[in-house]
C-alpha cells in the first residue's frame, strides 16, 4: 500500500482568509491533488484550530495564534486525508474549547484524529487506518510546548520530553499496536534548522527500536534528510509566509510504499509554496529541492535518486540495524542540542526568535 505524508499544514491566518475568499479546491493546484490521490492512505500535521469559538493562549513570549474558518476541512476532504496529528505547538493556541472543536470537526468528516484529545489518554491514543485490509498503526507525540499537555482532567496533546528520552506510555504504545504497519509522527526539534538535531536523532532511533515502521517528523518548516526508516522532517505543506537561505517555500510531498515485511520505497515530489497556495516545482525549483534533499540524505549515509522528476529511495525492509541510538547515528556540525535550550513551558527558544524576526516580514505578504 502507498501512503502519502505532508508536513505542517497551517490553515490559519493568512491562509484562513483566502480560504474566505476562494474555494477549498484553490489552495493547492490539481497536479498536487492528483499526486495525493495516488495514495492509499493520506496523513498530515495541522497546525490550526478549526473553530470560531476560543481565545488567545495567555502565553506573552507567544507571538502567533492560528485558527482557521470551517471551511478548512473542506480543503482537508478536497485533499483526501485520512488522518491528521494535532500534536503541535498551534493545537491550542485558542484554547481548550477550540481543540475540542476542531476535533469534532474533524472526526464528523471522516477524518481521524492523533496527538490531541480531551484529555491525556484521548490525547495519547493511536489510530487504526485501513487500506484494503493492510492496517496502519498511527501515534501522534510532540516535544513542545509542555504546557499545552493534556492531563488526565484537561484538553491538550499528547507530549513527550523527547530530550530525555522516550517515555514508558509511548514506548508501549508503539510496541503495543498489532498493526501491519506502525507510523509515528512527532512534532520535535526547533524551526528553521537545516538537519536534525542529535536529541531527535535518538529519540528517532529509539522508536524504530521500539517497532516504528515509518518515523515522520515535522517541526523545522524545512525538509530533512531520511535514514533507516526514519523522514527526520517533513517540512512545509502550506503556508502565508516565506524567510530565509532554507527556503520554507520549497518543500515535499512523500509518497511511501509500504508491505507486510515493512518499508519497500519513498517517492519525494518536489513542491513550491506560493503565498497560501501549493503547486507542483518545476525548473530550477525543482532543481533546487532535489540538490537539497539528496544532500541531506547523503549526510545521514542514505542514497536519493531522481526518477521522472521524483526523488527516490529505495528501501531494505531488513536492513534496520541501529543498535544504539545515542553513540551511532551520524552527528551533524551543528548538534550541540541536548534539550537544555528550551524556553520556559518547553518550547524551543529558536521558536520565539524565528517568529520574531518574522514579525516584521509579515506585513509586507501580498
Amino acid at each position: 500500500m502507498t501512503l502519502a505524508l505532508a508536513g505542517d499544514t497551517m490553515l490559519g491566518r493568512g491562509v484562513g482568509q483566502r480560504l474566505g475568499r476562494v474555494g477549498p479546491d484553490e489552495l493547492f493546484s490539481p497536479d498536487v491533488v492528483a499526486v495525493a490521490g495516488e495514495a492509499d492512505l493520506f496523513v498530515l500535521n495541522l497546525e490550526c484550530a478549526v473553530s470560531d469559538r476560543g481565545s488567545p493562549w495567555p502565553n506573552p513570549a507567544k507571538p502567533f495564534f492560528f485558527r482557521g474558518p470551517p471551511a478548512v476541512i473542506d480543503v482537508l476532504v478536497h485533499l483526501g486525508v485520512d488522518c491528521v496529528t494535532l500534536a503541535n505547538n498551534h493545537a491550542l493556541d485558542f484554547g481548550y474549547e477550540a481543540l475540542l472543536d476542531t476535533r469534532e470537526r474533524l472526526i464528523s468528516s471522516g477524518i481521524s484524529v492523533v496527538g490531541a484529545g480531551a484529555d491525556i489518554e484521548q490525547a495519547r491514543a493511536p489510530q487504526m487506518l485501513d487500506a484494503e485490509g493492510f492496517r496502519v498503526g498511527v501515534i501522534g507525540v510532540t516535544d513542545h510546548p509542555a504546557e499545552y499537555a493534556a492531563e488526565v482532567d484537561r484538553p491538550g496533546v499528547a507530549y513527550a520530553n523527547l530530550s530525555a528520552g522516550l517515555p514508558d506510555w509511548l514506548r508501549s504504545a508503539v510496541a503495543s499496536l498489532g498493526a501491519d504497519a506502525v507510523l509515528v509522527t512527532p512534532h520535535w526539534g526547533p524551526n528553521m534548522v537545516p538537519e536534525p538535531l542529535h536529541y531527535v536523532r535518538a529519540a528517532a532511533a529509539a522508536l524504530r527500536q521500539a517497532g516504528a515502521t515509518l518515523v515522520a517528523g515535522h517541526s523545522a518548516h524545512v525538509f530533512h534528510g531520511m535514514h533507516d526508516g526514519v523522514l527526520f522532517d517533513l517540512g512545509d505543506f502550506i503556508d502565508d509566509y516565506a524567510t530565509g537561505s532554507l527556503r520554507n517555500d520549497l518543500g515535499l510531498l512523500f509518497l511511501v510504499t509500504l508491505d507486510r515485511s515493512g518499508l519497500r520505497r519513498v517517492e519525494a515530489v518536489p513542491l513550491a509554496l506560493d503565498f497560501c497556495y501549493t503547486r507542483l516545482a518545476r525548473g530550477d525549483e525543482a532543481d533546487w529541492v532535489q540538490r537539497h534533499f539528496q544532500a541531506a540524505c547523503a549526510a545521514l549515509g542514505t542514497e536519493a535518486t531522481v526518477e521522472d522528476g521524483r526523488l527516490v529511495i529505495e528501501c531494505d525492509p531488513g536492513a534496520h540495524t541501529v543498535d544504539s541510538p545515542a553513540e551511532t547515528l551520524p552527528r551533524g556540525p551543528r548538534d550541540t542540542n541536548s534539550g537544555d535550550d528550551r524556553a520556559p513551558g518547553g518550547a524551543p527558544q529558536a521558536e520565539f526568535r524565528f517568529y520574531a524576526e518574522l514579525s516584521d516580514f509579515l506585513p509586507v505578504l501580498p
